[in-house]
Parts: structure tokens; C-alpha cells; sequence
């Protein structure tokens, strides 16, 4: 993810102007003349220097909406990790549908590609650009399965390591990874085939950018084809247990599937990765064919499908080319932010392109062409999640950069400044997992659990309003602190 808060936006050059006097002196006084024009412009220099640090200081805060939305984005994700246990309505929809947790991922794609159309609006070496691209993804894919691979049990278990026939390759920060390659490789690859300035036409953003699009109208491509015509044959997995390893059978033989047994999502990743290093605990479990708790988590009913026990991977491979259209939008948006100069422009087109993707997901939906859902990254849950990205990123503008009311924002904009120390040590549990290495008799007596349990749980004598209010004060609250301090002391950790 590039680091922002640095980014300039393209400025043109300050014209310098002359001071014409009058010059209606004999001859003799020519040369004190040369001296005042001579004077005249060192003047007009000095005030083109001020205007150009005025300039770079009004762009600079027009970066600060990315923060916060950046910043927004992680504070979602704590929100629904920790507290969607006691509140089932914020976490991921079990299949169809759209939650809050579900909007984090593509907000996550969505500000990605903001950013990439910032920090590479001039890219003057080509190939250290890429080779930058190529290293950093390398570091998100090597962040991502040390943390979701299985490799880190923090905050629960106090260990570390992981079985590499069980390991899972698929994560958060290896979709973003693969995301941003395809992006920011397009991005940079057609520098030099997009125009400076844009012609004054209504679809001149979007022709300037074409291969933006050709790159995301591909992925669309690949997805609908791949999702609707691969024919997903019976498959199998097996189940351990205290009571010895059980074999279950999926009966499907069918195309087009879009249900939770038989899609073809579920089965490029089957055959690509192996069933074992798929994601073992999927959403789908709480769905009412699979447990009388819905939509919270519960025992299995007796007659629950196969199915409802076998793993899944909400960010496989197909689902992923699916989700280059989320960074497209991005990046499109960054790029209205490149070449409209003015508020109003800026947000007449993010806001009618997100209300219009907004429309077009309902439509989708509600006619039952193709349902929302997060799992398979359906086209109408880009359109859906894009277009609520597009709003709220617009409000955020007009309260932040138009309004400038930054105050209320600090704690986003902080979070946002250092995304991914807070998403490691904090939306991860690193440091609540060393905390809790530090017990007393127990390994339950932990100053973590101590603090959940005896300031929020037994004083609101609540366990769902206990467990809320610990995430809002306890985390994102503590979180949004360290990262203020840490901004303070310049301390950023960038990929």
C-alpha cells in the first residue's frame, strides 16, 4: 500500500510577471531601471516560491480523505472481528446478502487503487517502478500468510507454527497483493500512453485511462465465464476428530451453481490450492440449512448437508480476478482526483458514478441475476461495496477537504497514516497475543482478558454490550491513541 501522505499532485508552473514601470526618464537613468526590474523580479520570484508552497500545502490536504478512509477502513475490521462474535448482524453475511464486515475488503481494494493513481501519476523510470511493485507485493504475500496461513495463533493460543500440508495460502493481504500487482503494473506499463491533460469531453477520464479498463473488463470477463459455463463435477472432503477421520461426499455435476455446495469458485480453489489449505471456518456454517442458531454460529443440525462441514476460501483465486474491479474503480477515482481541480466537479462524478453502481447492484440483486454475495465476489457486490465506497469516500471529502473539518477525523486519519502497524499488532492480535504470553497461574489470567472481563463485561453485566464497548474503547480508541503518538514522533511502518 503507497504511502500517501507524501504524494503531490501535479502542479503547473508559476509564471513569473514582470512589473512594467514607467519609463518616461531621459537615458541617464537606464540603469537604475535595470536595477528595479532586476529587484521587481527577484520580488516576483520570491511570491511565485510562496504561491508554489501554498499550492503544494492546499494539495497536501487533499490526501487527507485517504487517510481517513484508510484509516476508517481498518477501524471497520476491528469492529467486525472482535465484536461481530456477540453481534451477528455486522459480520460477514453467511452467503448472500451484504453485512457491514462485508464492505471492509473492497474498502480496503478501493483506496488502493486511490492511492496507486497517486503515487504513480509520473512515473519517470519504468522499470524501477516496477521492480518497486514487484517487491512490495512480495512483502504483502509474505506479511499475509505469516499472519493468516496459520503460522500466527495470536491472541488465543500462545503459539506459534503451522502443519505445511495444512497451511493456507489465501488471505486479506494476499488478495490485496495480487490487486495491487495487476493495477499498478497496468498503471505504470501505460504511463507514457496517457495523456497530460484531459480533452473537455464527458468521457474523456475514461478514455484516457482505457487500459485501466481493458484490464478490469478482462478480469470481468474471466470471472463470468469461469463462474457460469465450468462444469463443478462431485467432490469429497474428510473430516478429523477424537472419534477417527470421516468422508464426506458434495453431489453436484452442474454449471452455473451460485449456491454454497457446487459454485465454481469453490472449485478452482479445490483443484489450485488442495482442499486442506482452504479456510476451514467458513460463514457459510451459520446459514439456516446448517444450524438452527442462524445467522449466529451454533452446533450443526442433525441433518445439516455435507457441505456445511467442508472448508471454503472466501479470497481464492477466481473470486480475486473479481476483485481487480474494485481496484479499478479506485484508481478511477484517483484519477478524478489527478485532473479535476475543483470540489465541485470532483464530487458531481463520485458521487453520480457511485450512486449509479449503487442502482445497478440492486437491480442485480433484487431481480436475482446475480445476488450480492462477499464469498463468491460477485459482479453485483463490486458494483454494491464500489458504490458505497464512492460515497462515503465523497463525504469524507466534503467534511475533511472542502469543509475542512479535520478535528472530529484525527483518530481515522492516524489509524490511516499507519495502516499496516495497526492492522499487524492490532486487527491481527500480535500484541494482545504477547500481552497475553504474560499470565499469572493461568494462561486464561491475562491482563487482556482481565480488562474485558472485570471493566466492561461484569460492569455493563453484559457480554454482547461488554464485548462491544471493549472493542470501541479498549481497541480502536487505544489504537487511534498509539497511532497519534507514533505520528508525532514520525514513526510509520511503510511496505
Amino acid at each position: 500500500m503507497a504511502d500517501l501522505r507524501i504524494v503531490e499532485e501535479g502542479l503547473g508552473r508559476t509564471q513569473l510577471v514582470e512589473q512594467e514601470q514607467d519609463d518616461g526618464k531621459d537615458s541617464e537613468n537606464g540603469i537604475n531601471k535595470e536595477k528595479g526590474l532586476e529587484r521587481s523580479e527577484v520580488q516576483d520570484e520570491q511570491k511565485g516560491e510562496l504561491q508554489l508552497q501554498q499550492l503544494l500545502q492546499q494539495k497536501s490536504k487533499r490526501v487527507a480523505t485517504l487517510d481517513a478512509f484508510r484509516g476508517l477502513t481498518v477501524v471497520l475490521m476491528i469492529l467486525v472481528d472482535d465484536a461481530g462474535g456477540a453481534y451477528a448482524r455486522i459480520d460477514h453475511s453467511p452467503w448472500n446478502g451484504c453485512t457491514l464486515a462485508d464492505f471492509v475488503m473492497p474498502f480496503f481494494l478501493f483506496i488502493v487503487g486511490v492511492a496507486i493513481a497517486l503515487a504513480l501519476k509520473k512515473v519517470p523510470k519504468i522499470n524501477g517502478a516496477v521492480k518497486k511493485i514487484i517487491f512490495r507485493t512480495l512483502k504483502l504475500l509474505f506479511w499475509g500468510i505469516i499472519l493468516q496461513g496459520g503460522y500466527s495463533h495470536a491472541p488465543d493460543a500462545l503459539s506459534y507454527g503451522v502443519d505445511m500440508k495444512d497451511i493456507r495460502w489465501c488471505g486479506i493481504l494476499q488478495r490485496i497483493a495480487l490487486v495491487y500487482l495487476v493495477v499498478a503494473l497496468i498503471e505504470t506499463l501505460t504511463t507514457k500512453r496517457r495523456p497530460n491533460v484531459l480533452e473537455p469531453r464527458h468521457l474523456s477520464i475514461f478514455t484516457a485511462y482505457q487500459w485501466q479498463w481493458i484490464g478490469g473488463f478482462v478480469a470481468f470477463v474471466i470471472y463470468m465465464i469461469t463462474t457460469y459455463s465450468l462444469y463443478v463435477p462431485n467432490w469429497s472432503f474428510s473430516e478429523h476428530s477424537d472419534h477417527g477421520v470421516k468422508k464426506y461426499i458434495v453431489k453436484c455435476g452442474m454449471r452455473g451453481h451460485l449456491g454454497p455446495a457446487c459454485n465454481a469458485v469453490g472449485y478452482v480453489d479445490r483443484e489450485l490450492w488442495g482442499i486442506n489449505h482452504l479456510y476451514s471456518d467458513p460463514v457459510w456454517s451459520r446459514l439456516e440449512a446448517c444450524t438452527l442458531s442462524s445467522p449466529n454460529s451454533g452446533p450443526l443440525r442433525e441433518d445439516a448437508p455435507s457441505w456445511c462441514r467442508a472448508p471454503f476460501e472466501p479470497e481464492g483465486l477466481l473470486s480475486t480476478i473479481s476483485a481487480i474491479l474494485s481496484g479499478t474503480i479506485g484508481i478511477h477515482y484517483g484519477h478524478v482526483l489527478i485532473h479535476f481541480k475543483g470540489h465541485s466537479a470532483r464530487l458531481k462524478h463520485w458521487v453520480s458514478m457511485g450512486f449509479g453502481l449503487l442502482i445497478i447492484a440492486i437491480i442485480l440483486h433484487f431481480t436475482n441475476a446475480i445476488p450480492i454475495n462477499k464469498q463468491l465476489y460477485s459482479f453485483s457486490y463490486v458494483c454494491f461495496t464500489a458504490g458505497a465506497a464512492g460515497i462515503v469516500f465523497s463525504a469524507l471529502y466534503v467534511l475533511m477537504d472542502v469543509w475542512e473539518l479535520r478535528t472530529p477525523f484525527l483518530f481515522l486519519k492516524w489509524i490511516g497514516m499507519n495502516a499496516m502497524l495497526v492492522f499487524v499488532l492490532g486487527a491481527q492480535g500480535i500484541l494482545a497475543g504477547f500481552v497475553n504470553g504474560w499470565y499469572y497461574k493461568n494462561p486464561d489470567n491475562t491482563l487482556v482478558n482481565w480488562i474485558q472481563n472485570h471493566l466492561f463485561i461484569h460492569v455493563w453485566n453484559s457480554e454482547r454490550l461488554g464485548t462491544l464497548l471493549y472493542v470501541i474503547f479498549a481497541e480502536i480508541t487505544f489504537w487511534g491513541v498509539v497511532a497519534g503518538i507514533l505520528h508525532r514522533l514520525g514513526i510509520y511502518w511503510k511496505l
